[in-house]
């Protein structure tokens, strides 16, 4: 019993003595970066119970060493009772000291910190963000985050979020923004606040831009073209067919809209010095219009307005996706060269800071699908920006997310696959985001019970951390991303980063084996598609008969052909059977390494674990769904009796599989407000804002697949 007291008497005498430790940080740069950096320090450190003291026991020293360490590159070097932290830049410094704050959170003492040192992989590491008000679609899903949005502690907790995961630019989207943030000077008309609603705009915008710049993270402006106010338009009888605000619509290339366009992004810069730049967007408002005639527009009015404001900005110019006059045309190789010339013009530009960042979509709407470039918006992308390799400019890929708004998703290797399949010399980085979804107001969660977030981007911790993390450094290793589990959710969540990564894979899956184009053609967390004009459930017959979007990938229907035909397929292909066995393995394991974890008690661990078994679910109804379709492809063309009844004992279990995810959600999802409805053909917005999603609502469309296979006939025995 008395050396049980003297253990416990010296440990207790230990942890005092630690949290007991007097600590000094001290920062030689005074930019607003480094502190930022020392205040993000500090809190870590007192929530770790060290004491902010001169005299101290230790010493934290921050520099910069521009001539050994490159831009946001960081160097921790512990030495004794002293521990430096040297930045490339200020942006490198902030890193390092997160990267201290870290360890510390995760219970690493700073007798234990270690020498580390990381440089970024890629210069360009953006979120795209669509702003709610003057939203590229019209719809309550988006219009629900205004409040949130007009919240500089949203914006604070979000540019946070950014910095910790490495994000260096965020990317601020909408059809016409400068009425938010300007009376014009020629112009007055065209806005409609008063000045105390103008000054509460301009506030917000200036806050943003500033905590952004304190954090290193650059900022854009991205406006959709052409755009007016309302009120300008009345005023001047201009663009009167687009009162509304609907994005594919012929340009007004009118000299009075010219002008006015030119002078807000000029007075835009002049009035917010810490705006970073602008993006151009070549499609949305400028139909009628020839790829030349937008490249024209874009020089005359953004190009223009730029060289007007009299200072240094930097630019991001978005790759047409139409080689027509239509505004959802085809890619073409002429439009490529023009578009080329024009961006190596712009790289040329004295105003201009290099690389221009020349950006396309990563597999159209749905980068998470397979990590192969298939095609980008409007089909299929030539060699023509790639060879010669750009001097003037870097590619930039944004990965688009129309594919899972609710269910938290984290597939590490995936994200490291994706990176390192595209890092080619001309390569700047990728911006990530979504269109159709907005990361503010948590609109699912369904509890009385206290969780550890508040705003939606919160939910997707993951989602974020893995992007930003591994764009930084793909070399991350997963050890990192499991201590922030443990960290959040204690030694009970130790298999979770496994089971979500193994579970996660489900919607990559479906949008490889399942081909698409734009925002709504796929929704893939619903299983639903875009059919006869409207978003629906992907009835059994559409999954036989859907081509693949990965060319490694069979679809049911060549499947059974090539079997029917006594064919083999090719070596590497995956077939529908190989898929769903994949899925099932992958799954079940994931099922079984949460199965232990005990949530009571713990909403915010019951969520996490919620969604593992959401995803696993749904990937076990898929690999039920893909045997039963080919087992009914199989009696349609070849009969049997036998497979008409594996078709549907297969697609009985899908349905259990499918009650199973209902019976999860149910509880603790609301029905959500989703964009995917809101732009169906021919209904109205009033129609529109009243459509939701649950898994429970597709319940009955899930039970016919049953239905359809009892009701099969042979087509054609052989």
């Amino acid at each position: 019993m008395k050396q049980v007291l003297i253990l416990i008497t010296t440990i207790f005498g230990f942890v005092s003595t630690i949290f007991a430790q007097r600590v000094t940080v001290v920062s030689s740069d005074p930019s607003p970066q480094a502190t930022y950096a020392v205040n993000r320090l500090k809190k870590a450190l007192t929530e770790r119970r060290y004491t902010l003291a001169t005299p101290a026991d230790y010493t934290i020293r921050l520099s910069l060493n521009t001539g050994k360490l490159v831009q946001e590159a960081y160097a921790i070097a512990p030495a004794g009772k002293t521990i430096r932290i040297t930045g490339g830049d200020p942006a490198g410094l902030i890193y390092g000291c997160l990267a201290v704050a870290e360890d510390l959170r995760n219970g690493v003492s700073l007798p234990q910190i270690r020498a580390k040192s990381e440089s970024p992989t890629l210069p360009f590491r953006a979120i795209k963000y669509d702003l709610p008000w003057d939203t590229y679609r019209h719809s309550y899903a988006l219009d629900q985050h205004i409040e949130t949005c007009r919240d500089v502690a949203y914006w604070e907790r979000f540019l946070d979020m950014m910095v910790e995961n490495r994000f260096n630019v965020l990317s601020l989207w909408n059809l016409h923004p400068y009425t938010f943030m300007i009376r014009p000077k020629n112009f007055p008309e065209a806005t409609p606040f008063n000045e105390q609603e103008m000054k509460e705009w301009q506030n917000l915008h200036r806050a943003i831009f500033r905590m952004a710049k304190e954090r290193g993270i650059d900022t854009y402006l991205v406006p959709f073209n052409i755009f007016v106010s309302p009120e300008f338009a009345k005023a001047h009888n201009v663009a009167m067919n687009n009162l509304e605000h609907h994005h594919f619509v012929d340009g007004d290339t009118s000299e009075i809209v010219r002008r006015y366009t030119r002078e807000c992004v000029t007075q835009v810069l002049q009035e917010y010095p810490e705006l970073t730049g602008f993006g151009l967007t070549l499609g949305e408002g400028m139909g009628g219009m020839t790829p030349q005639q937008r490249e024209d527009w874009m020089k005359a009015a953004i190009i223009e307005g730029m060289r007007q404001a009299g200072r240094k900005t930097k630019l991001i110019h978005r790759i047409p996706f139409s080689s027509t006059t239509g505004s959802l045309g085809v890619t073409s190789v002429e439009t490529e060269k023009l578009t080329r010339k024009s961006i190596e013009a712009e790289g040329n530009l004295p105003f201009l800071e290099g690389p221009v960042w020349a950006d396309l979509k990563y597999n159209w709407s749905h980068a998470h699908s397979t990590p192969k470039l298939v095609k980008v918006h409007g089909g299929k992308l030539y060699d023509t920006y790639f060879t010669p390799t750009p001097t003037r400019y870097k590619i930039v890929w944004t990965a688009r997310n129309e594919d899972f708004f609710c269910l938290r998703w984290g597939v590490p290797d995936f994200v490291r696959e994706h990176i390192a399949t595209n890092t080619q010399p001309y390569l700047g980085g990728y911006i990530i985001g979504s269109e159709t979804y907005i990361p503010a107001k948590d609109y699912f969660t369904k509890t009385n019970q206290p969780v550890d977030w508040k705003y939606a981007f919160e939910r997707q911790w993951l989602f974020y951390k893995l992007w930003g993390r591994l764009l930084y450094n793909p070399d991350t290793p997963d050890a990192l991303f499991k201590a922030e589990f443990t960290r959040r959710y204690g030694p009970a969540a130790a298999n979770l980063f496994e089971a979500s990564a193994l579970a996660g894979k489900t919607p990559l899956r479906l949008a490889s084996s399942y081909d698409f184009t734009w925002d709504f053609s796929l929704y893939s967390e619903g299983f639903m598609a875009l059919q006869d004009k409207n978003v629906k459930y992907i009835a059994i017959d559409r999954q036989i008969s859907q081509p693949p979007l990965d060319p490694d990938f069979v679809s049911v229907i060549d499947y059974v052909k090539t079997v029917n035909a006594g064919g083999t397929v090719a070596a590497g292909k995956i077939t529908p059977l190989v898929l769903a066995d994949r899925l099932e393995q992958d799954c079940r394991k994931a099922l079984n390494l949460v199965a232990p974890i005990n949530t009571s008690g713990n909403a915010s661990l019951m969520y996490e674990v919620a969604d593992v078994k959401v995803w696993a679910n749904l990937g076990l109804y898929f690999a039920e769904k893909l045997r039963g379709a080919v087992a009914l492809q199989t009696y349609r063309t070849a009969g049997g009796e036998a497979n008409k009844q594996k078709a549907v004992a297969h697609l009985e279990n899908a349905l259990r599989h499918w009650d199973e995810v209902v019976a999860i959600t149910r509880p603790i999802y609301k029905d959500m407000p989703l964009v995917h409805f809101s732009e169906q053909l021919g209904n109205t917005r009033e129609q529109n804002d009243k459509l939701r999603f649950h898994w429970s609502i597709l319940r009955p469309e899930v039970a016919k697949d049953i239905d359809i296979a009892r009701q099969a006939a042979v087509q054609a025995v052989k």
